[in-house]
C-alpha cells in the first residue's frame, strides 16, 4: 500500500463519512457492474447526491431498471453503457470514453465495481479457462477501462478511481483461487497508479474492500449463510460516497476496508 500524501481522512473517517446532500453535485461518475447488487446502490446513491452517473454493466434489462429508478428518484439524467467486460476490446473502450466526451463533456470518477468469482477449488485443480475469464473480467479489463478512461478522469478538476478489492486479495485465502489473485492485482495495480501519477495532483486511486455484504456473488460463495446476518449495500454507502467526494482528493493509494472485522 503506497504511504498516504498529506492524508486528511483516516479509515474511519471513510467508513463512517456522513455526506451533504449536494456533496457530489455537477460530478459525472462511471459505475460498472450497475445492474444490481452493490454497484445499483452505489449509482442510486451517486445520483441522489447530484451526481450524473453512467450505468455500465452486461445485461441491458438490469441497467433499464436502475436507469427508470434514477429518473423516478428525479436525480439527473443516467447514461447506460452496455457492455460485457469478459469480451469487451481495448478499442471498444477508447470509443466509450469518445462518446462520453461528446454527449457527457466530462467524467469525474470511475468506481471499478463488476467483477466475477470464478469457482472456489484447490489451484492444482483451478480450470485453466476459468481462471483465464476470471482474471479478464476483475483484473485486464480493469486496467483497460482505466487506461481508456484517464483522457477524461484527467481532464476532471479532481479524478477519482475507485477500484473494488476483497478480504482473500488482501490476505489470500485458500480455495479462493482466481479470484483471490485477482483482487491481490487489483490492489497492486491501484498502488501502481499511485506511485506513477503522484505528481499529477487531480488524479488519485484507492481500492474499497466491501466486505461481508448481501450479494448475490457473496450468497454463491457461502450458500449456507444467513444473509439477512450481513450487512446491506445501502449499510455501506458512505465510503463508496467519500472516495468520489472532493472530501478525499488528499487520499491516495489506500485500501480501505468498509468492515474490519470481517
Amino acid at each position: 500500500m503506497t504511504e498516504p500524501n498529506n492524508l486528511t481522512l483516516s479509515h474511519d473517517d471513510i467508513r463512517n463519512f456522513v455526506p451533504k446532500a449536494d456533496s457530489l453535485l455537477g460530478k459525472s461518475i462511471l459505475v460498472t457492474g450497475a445492474g444490481d447488487g452493490i454497484g445499483r446502490v452505489a449509482a442510486l446513491t451517486y445520483a441522489s447526491l447530484g451526481a450524473t452517473v453512467l450505468l455500465l454493466g452486461r445485461t441491458s434489462s438490469k441497467l433499464e431498471y436502475v436507469y427508470d429508478e434514477i429518473e423516478s428518484m428525479g436525480g439527473a439524467q443516467p447514461a447506460m453503457l452496455p457492455m460485457n467486460l469478459e469480451n469487451a476490446t481495448f478499442t471498444e473502450m477508447q470509443q466509450l470514453e469518445v462518446m462520453i466526451n461528446k454527449e457527457i463533456g466530462a467524467l469525474d470518477g470511475l468506481l471499478h465495481n463488476a467483477g466475477i468469482l470464478g469457482s472456489l477449488t484447490p489451484l492444482e485443480m483451478y480450470d485453466a479457462d476459468l481462471f483465464a475469464k476470471v482474471m479478464k473480467v476483475n483484473v485486464t479489463s480493469t486496467l483497460m477501462l482505466t487506461q481508456a478512461m484517464l483522457p477524461r478522469l484527467k481532464a476532471a478538476p479532481n479524478g477519482s478511481i475507485v477500484f473494488t478489492s476483497s478480504s482473500v486479495g488482501t490476505h489470500p485465502r485458500a480455495f479462493w483461487g482466481a479470484y483471490a489473485l485477482s483482487k491481490q492485482a487489483v490492489e497492486g495495480m491501484s498502488d501502481i497508479f499511485t506511485q506513477e501519477t503522484q505528481n499529477t495532483t487531480n488524479l488519485r486511486f484507492n481500492c474499497i474492500n466491501p466486505g461481508a455484504t448481501r450479494t448475490n456473488m457473496r450468497a454463491h460463495a457461502y450458500p449456507g449463510e444467513n444473509p439477512l446476518s450481513l450487512k446491506t449495500p445501502e449499510d455501506i454507502m458512505a465510503g463508496y460516497v467519500c472516495l468520489m467526494s472532493d472530501d478525499s482528493i488528499n487520499v491516495h493509494g489506500q485500501v480501505v476496508a468498509l468492515q474490519p472485522k470481517n
